[in-house]
């Protein structure tokens, strides 16, 4: 999960001079995987995936006891590779200017190639789901079976990334949840801070306030908790954000990288549980990380939405704009991102059901959703009689278009519609397209609370704070 880290540790020691044999000893022991396509045209900038894997299996397939799962309160057994955690890290060509790693909620709602909408958490498992049981039919098994499974998962989420980001990714790193574990012991702990005292039985998180040290599976419970956070997978993001930070700070101080035997722990867990892209050139990432300080790494999450957001057939996501994404992302320049223009992107489109028909918003922005139009707030409404589309006169083609895609709406200018949104009003009268297979309403009158399973809004995220690896920030 803090595999950026971890690769920089590596780095480090040759950089520093540390020795030339132990550079060719974390050389000859990596594990790659050929997940990159085609090199990019240069775009200013080295992109990192960095990915925390849910997986059962070391770096080459073997599988790992269960006993140390339990230990790690990792839960059961589920045979899916979700992605835990996702970090893109920006290193601009220009030393100058700072890094920056950029969180992305593992619910994300996103487009993934070849498999339709999802949350980006899945890219990874379902594509390698698929090749496993193309491999499986060809009489391939064992590690070997795992291997190439998981290696088409990796294309996928690397493809899902760069659709959503726009960044052309340049490296690929992956550790598990043990990996990650024994790494924070193997550099002797990583120094934390925590606003206030934390106990949840779902992650094994047991703290108390205050400064202090963690390794092992603490630490992994610290990255992993999200129960009882005040915004859930937000927090946690950036529980990692500053795990992350502290152990950037701790390696890139001194002293660290200077003890022979955690050198060689650290060697030992690379070894075995990170998997990189083929053909990443340590001796030249190395080089273009001298100089690199704690103070010009930031951590930022990409701009989502509500947090709540109803799917088809996913539950609830969060809602994220790909064109506001991209905008993000490519205004990293290490000092502060370029603001987006919502008015700029394409139709980001609020659904309200007012008819009566149980899941007729959710079948309506699905179909949005398929035709290009952004997942917007969602919910039921007092009944109406006619269905009707509202969007600001600079809106007015996107909701124009929208109109004729369900059917001929008429369309409405008020321009105290956010900018970038299109609101679509479904009234008792609307005879248009959805995916929903809507039914008629039990009764509960126009103004009765969702049910489970209706359509229901969410709220937008609170922002968090701002961190960087000069030092230990203090969070939920």
């Amino acid at each position: 999960m803090r595999t950026i880290v971890v690769v920089l540790s590596a780095l480090t020691l040759f950089v520093t001079g540390y020795g030339w044999s132990v550079y060719r000893q974390l050389d000859s022991s990596l594990v790659t995987s050929d997940v990159l396509g085609p090199v990019a045209a240069p775009d200013g900038a080295t992109d990192i995936l960095l990915v925390g894997l849910d997986s059962r299996t070391d770096a080459n397939g073997n599988p790992l006891p269960q006993q140390i799962f339990d230990a790690l309160h990792a839960g059961p057994d589920t045979g899916t590779l979700n992605t835990d955690t996702l970090i893109l890290v920006r290193i601009p060509n220009d030393p100058k200017k700072p890094s920056t790693a950029v969180s992305i909620p593992r619910d994300s709602y996103v487009s993934i190639p070849g498999y339709g909408t999802h949350k980006i958490n899945s890219a990874y498992a379902r594509a390698a789901t698929t090749e496993r049981t193309r491999l499986a039919a060809q009489g391939v098994t064992g590690a070997a079976l795992d291997q190439q499974a998981n290696q088409a998962g990796r294309r996928s989420l690397i493809a899902t990334v760069e659709q959503l980001t726009g960044a052309s990714i340049d490296h690929y790193a992956e550790v598990n949840l043990v990996g990650f574990a024994d790494i924070t012991t193997a550099v002797g702990g990583v120094p934390v801070c925590l606003n206030a005292p934390v106990k949840d039985s779902y992650s094994g998180a047991d703290f108390p306030a205050g400064p202090q040290t963690l390794e092992g599976p603490p630490a992994l419970a610290f990255v992993r908790q999200r129960h009882g956070l005040p915004r859930g997978d937000l927090d946690r993001i950036v529980r990692q954000q500053a795990f992350m930070a502290s152990l950037a700070h701790k390696v890139l101080s001194a002293g660290t990288l200077t003890n022979p035997a955690a050198v060689s722990r650290l060697i030992t867990s690379i070894s075995h549980y990170i998997v990189l892209d083929q053909g990443w050139d340590l001796l030249g990432f190395a080089s273009q990380l001298q100089g690199l300080t704690g103070g010009n790494i930031s951590f930022r999450t990409i701009p989502t939405g509500t947090l709540a957001l109803p799917t088809p057939s996913d539950g609830v996501a969060v809602q994220v704009n790909p064109t506001l994404v991209r905008q993000f992302v490519s205004g990293l320049s290490g000092q502060q991102a370029t603001a987006p223009d919502p008015a700029a992107a394409p139709a980001i489109g609020d659904v309200s059901n007012a008819s009566g028909r149980t899941g007729l918003a959710a079948g309506v922005q699905n179909l949005l959703d398929d035709n290009g139009v952004v997942p917007g707030a969602i919910g039921n409404a007092p009944r109406v009689a006619h269905s009707v589309i509202r969007a600001s006169a600079a809106n007015q083609t996107n909701a124009q278009q929208i109109a004729q895609l369900l059917g001929g709406l008429p369309v409405q200018l008020d321009d105290t519609v956010p900018a970038g949104h299109v609101q679509v009003l479904l009234g008792r009268d609307y005879a248009g397209p959805d995916t929903s297979g809507a039914t008629v309403q039990p009764a509960g009158g126009p103004t009765a609370a969702p049910a489970p399973g209706d359509d229901a809004p969410g709220a937008p995220p609170a922002a968090g704070p701002a961190i960087t690896a000069a030092g230990v920030p203090c969070i939920n």
